[in-house]
């Protein structure tokens, strides 16, 4: 069995207009959501194992506060290959996980996430930012994840935890 988490970045910041999308930072509402989704992790589980992050600021920012408010002892990890991805991308970078991973953490970006969700689960569910999905999977190895494969155990977002969704 291997779980997957798909933890899309929190809400980022547009006031500085002449800053590379890369760049961006996280807004005052993204940094009061990443570590409540974290604490909700938490207290629900399952924790990950492993976390495998876009190096974009914003997504950065996300995974280190997220980690940290659910007490994970990870270091996260970056792959560029996670940045403005498109879900077949996404599919390769997870196919790479690493086999003694029971659990892990992917944090990037829309629609790719969506799009991944949908891919895995035939669920096509909605994605704001700091939204994280749980897909499960009848799988031994993270290589075996396919279309229609795995199963979507739950979606929860900030505002099922009392904020705003974008």
């Amino acid at each position: 069995m291997k779980t997957l988490l798909l933890l899309r970045h929190a809400k980022s910041s547009w006031d500085e207009p002449g800053l590379r999308d890369f760049d961006r930072p996280l807004a005052k509402r993204g940094r009061r959501d990443a570590p409540r989704m974290g604490e909700a992790l938490r207290d629900r589980g399952p924790l990950p194992d492993h976390v495998l992050s876009s190096p974009a600021q914003r997504a950065k920012s996300t995974a280190k506060a997220f980690v940290k408010a659910a007490g994970l002892d990870i270091e996260p990890e970056f792959e560029g290959g996670i940045y403005d991805a498109p879900s077949s991308e996404l599919m390769k970078i997870a196919r790479r996980l690493p086999t003694a991973s029971a659990c892990a953490l992917m944090v990037g970006h829309n629609p790719g996430f969506e799009d991944m969700v949908g891919r895995l689960t035939g669920a096509f569910e909605r994605m704001p930012t700091a939204a994280l999905a749980c897909v499960e999977f009848d799988i031994d190895r993270w290589e075996d994840i396919d279309d229609g494969r795995g199963k979507l155990a739950w979606l929860l977002t900030p505002k099922q935890l009392g904020g705003e969704d974008d």
